[in-house]
């Protein structure tokens, strides 16, 4: 008495179920029935529960909240959501780690993800982001490539440090993400002890049509050079109601900024316009953004997108799906049209691996770094690094990253050279090798096949 009813349980459809515990068979022992809707809508729910998992930042965790202008930036940016001091956006945050899977140690050594969704008057602002300044790489060309490296090898499925040195010596530029990956911030201390940072520079449009450059702080901008401006503060008060709901179909997308907010010609960030919706659409569907988490419900979506799996509203209704059209359909606004830029004629493939590599690099180990962060960070880089053939320390590695170390301060590729020579002679490893120099073992396993 005085307690509430419990809801009557029901099939995915609604229909009453009075027995969950029991299939229906002929007789006690006899065989099921194709009958039996119970079972049928509740294991062919179940054998589809899974979808794939994100190809990288598998692993994370989310919260919600809000956006609140502290600062007026008007100046630099007409978007709405900075539009007074004091206006509230929602927001949603994930947290995560990159390489490792879902079910993966949230202790890993691994940068970790800080991605943003602001929930705007026209329509959602999705800011990407990590907790580390800087990339390990400048083109997207790369990123498919990289991102296996930091992965699992496709014969023995372990992490591999063949793979990940390998990469990392062969791209210089990966020096200043490598250099605060295996310093104490590799490991912060959860997601309430972290720094977050846009991934990429975005160009800003004022009322004016006037564009200034802009990357959001939560390649580093030296604050001696760029002062921070501030802007606001985001308030995190409710923790998430259902994981899958809201965490796992998730989906933040670097394109997706409104009227004063725009792409520069930043090449991650120019690979990841394409690449994230692309990979939403094949891990939640193409009608992902009707997903109630990702649905941009503080404003009305009017388009001639239609049908595709999983349209979950009315569809449009009987509205024209063609443009452009005679009828009371949705119109193009020019006040919306993209600001100018001017750029090179001369189409190429232009080489960015050699772009100053070692400058911030340094000021990072002789500035930024103690002397306790300073050996921390060598024991931590040397001593993941010995699980690496030997042939990949003395060719790649000393003639090219310990060099590049070199390059940046001779105190730092000293200290990494004498830890990996100290290691080398304690003998015994653990490490599984699959690969060979000319890659022979490689040709010999696909000749099998």
């Amino acid at each position: 008495e005085g307690r509430e009813r419990p809801d009557v349980l029901t099939t995915g459809a609604g229909v009453p179920v009075g027995d969950k515990l029991n299939l229906m068979t002929a007789g006690p022992r006899g065989p099921l029935l194709v009958q039996d809707v119970v079972f049928t809508d509740e294991m062919a729910h179940f054998d589809r529960e899974r979808i794939p998992e994100r190809v990288v930042h598998a692993k994370g965790a989310g919260a919600f909240g809000y956006f609140e202008v502290t600062h007026d930036i008007t100046r630099y940016c007409k978007a709405k959501v900075f539009e007074h001091v004091g206006k509230t956006t929602p927001i949603a945050i994930r947290f995560s780690t990159v390489a490792g899977e879902s079910g993966s140690a949230d202790t890993v050594r691994d940068p970790r993800g800080f991605a943003v969704k602001f929930y705007t008057d026209e329509g959602n602002w999705d800011l990407t982001g990590n907790n580390t300044p800087i990339f390990f790489i400048r083109d997207a060309l790369l990123f498919p490539s990289f991102i296996h490296s930091q992965k699992r090898n496709p014969q023995t499925h372990l992490k591999d440090p063949d793979m990940v040195w390998d990469f990392w010596s062969l791209r210089p530029e990966s020096l200043h993400q490598v250099s605060f990956l295996f310093s104490d911030r590799g490991i912060p201390d959860g997601h309430r002890h972290m720094n977050g940072y846009g991934s990429h520079t975005f160009k800003l449009v004022n009322a004016q049509g006037q564009s200034v450059y802009c990357k959001f702080h939560y390649k580093v901008w030296p604050h001696k050079d760029f002062p921070l401006i501030p802007v606001g503060r985001l308030v995190l008060n409710r923790n998430p109601v259902n994981y899958f709901a809201e965490v796992e179909q998730l989906a933040f997308d670097p394109s997706n900024m409104p009227p004063g907010i725009e792409p520069s010609p930043d090449k991650m960030l120019q690979g990841r316009l394409f690449s994230y919706p692309d990979t939403h659409r094949h891990r939640l569907g193409a009608n992902y953004l009707q997903l109630p988490v990702n649905c941009p419900y503080r404003t009305h979506v009017a388009n001639y997108q239609r049908d595709g799996p999983m349209c979950m509203f009315d569809n449009q209704g009987g509205a024209p799906n063609y443009f452009p059209n005679s009828f009371s359909a949705p119109d193009t606004q020019p006040r919306f049209i993209e600001s100018k830029c001017k750029v090179s004629p001369d189409v190429a493939r232009y080489n960015s691996a050699d772009d100053d590599n070692v400058t911030q690099v340094r000021t990072f180990f002789t500035e930024v770094l103690n002397e306790a962060e300073r050996e921390r960070l060598c024991q931590n880089m040397a001593g993941h690094m010995k699980g690496a053939q030997l042939f990949i320390q003395k060719l790649s590695w000393s003639c090219k990253l310990v060099q590049n170390l070199m390059a940046v301060h001779p105190d730092y590729g000293t200290r990494v050279q004498t830890l990996l020579d100290k290691y080398n002679t304690e003998g015994k490893k653990n490490t599984v090798h699959v690969y060979t120099r000319g890659g022979a073992s490689a040709v010999a396993a696909a000749s099998k096949m």
